[in-house]
């Protein structure tokens, strides 16, 4: 008898992926959770007959290793919508716009075509659904009993998560994977705690304002040693890494699909910044189509010649020039008279009149004679 298979870890299981499942698994598609490596098998009626008959007797014969993901019923729908209205959504009209699509018909994708239309609610509606997901597929896992942790809370480099993956059967494993090992069970632990469920802010003094620095999450390969054939053809593996992706929608795969249903028209949603910016360069070419016309009514040939600022040239660029003994005299002259004061400057030489001496009379004197 062949030895039963025992995964020496809590399964890495991906939750963006489970998330997306959880919103797409409806009474036409049917998501299967492997509870030994952890992979998801997704039914598609597309596929050829002799392949779906195979899988359902691979299923039916464990029933204890795959695990049937619950249906999105209607009233969860609705109530994961009306949730997020009462909770986040804060202007009046707005409140009642999206009441209203909620009990009308089609009230699932005209509430999403509102919401994709709206770029601050849409941004408040991924992060609600995604905490709503969270604490659904933790409640989901736990009554299956299954020891998990969800990649995307690791603080693990890809490369250990691989190893992790190839080695999960393994008794003896090197010292790094069974560090790594210790770290993935005791983060599993959280999962089972009271907090999981019931998330509460942290308290205390909040923590310094950082510049948040978008990164491109890393994730691993997918490593499975133990699917069986009949299984291959099944596999879901979407590439799926943010709350973004997962559209919430019943008809569409992918945001990309969504976006170019609602209203009949493919849409972009472009940044009101970035719209500004398209407007001022289309005038800018405006004028220098301006510009043009006129360069060749005048003439102008200097428009095409770019602008090239001054530029003060270093000493050692700059020419030496010798001067000759007289011109030296003459430019000390000139700078001391620009440096003594007004009074003292150096008044010009005029030419010299020619003196000319007056010819005076003697002076008489008379003297008195003696008595």
């Amino acid at each position: 008898m062949a030895k039963k298979l025992e995964a020496k870890i809590p399964l890495i299981l991906r939750f963006h992926r489970l998330m997306d499942a959880f919103a797409k698994s409806d009474d036409e598609r049917d998501f299967y959770l492997d509870s030994l490596e952890g992979f998801l098998v997704f039914v598609d009626l597309d596929k050829d007959e002799e392949d779906l008959l195979l899988l359902e007797k691979e299923i039916k014969n464990n029933p204890k290793r795959y695990h049937l993901i619950p249906k999105m019923a209607f009233y969860e729908v609705k109530k994961f919508m009306e949730g997020f209205v009462a909770e986040k959504v804060y202007d009046v009209d707005t409140k009642e716009k999206l009441l209203d699509l909620i009990g009308g018909k089609e009230a699932r994708e005209n509430f999403l075509e509102y919401i994709y239309d709206n770029l601050t609610e849409l941004e408040k509606w991924q992060q609600y659904y995604q905490e709503r997901f969270r604490v659904r597929i933790i409640e989901w896992l736990r009554s299956l009993d299954i020891i998990f942790v969800f990649e995307e809370d690791l603080d693990i480099s890809k490369t250990v998560v691989e190893k992790l993956k190839q080695t999960l059967f393994d008794d003896k494993v090197s010292k790094e994977l069974t560090t790594a090992r210790d770290i993935i069970r005791n983060k599993a632990k959280i999962y089972y705690s009271s907090e999981a469920l019931n998330p509460r802010p942290k308290r205390g003094r909040p923590p310094k304002q950082i510049a948040k620095v978008e990164m491109e999450p890393q994730v691993s390969m997918d490593i499975y040693t133990q699917v069986p054939k009949a299984v291959r053809p099944f596999l879901y593996i979407p590439d799926i890494t943010s709350a973004s992706a997962v559209t919430f929608s019943a008809k569409f795969e992918t945001e990309e699909q969504l976006l170019a249903s609602l209203k009949g028209t493919p849409r972009m949603r472009v940044d009101e910044k970035l719209e500004a910016l398209s407007r001022r360069l289309e005038s800018l070419q405006q004028l220098q189509s301006r510009l043009a016309a006129s360069e060749l009514d005048v003439g102008i040939e200097r428009l095409k010649k770019p602008f090239t600022p001054f530029k003060k040239p270093k000493l050692a660029e700059t020419k030496k020039i010798e001067l000759t003994p007289k011109e030296k005299e003459a430019k000390i002259e000139e700078a001391i008279q620009e440096v003594l004061p007004t009074g003292e400057k150096k008044k010009e030489k005029a030419p010299r009149r020619a003196i000319r001496i007056k010819k005076v009379a003697p002076i008489k004197t008379t003297k008195k004679k003696k008595k």
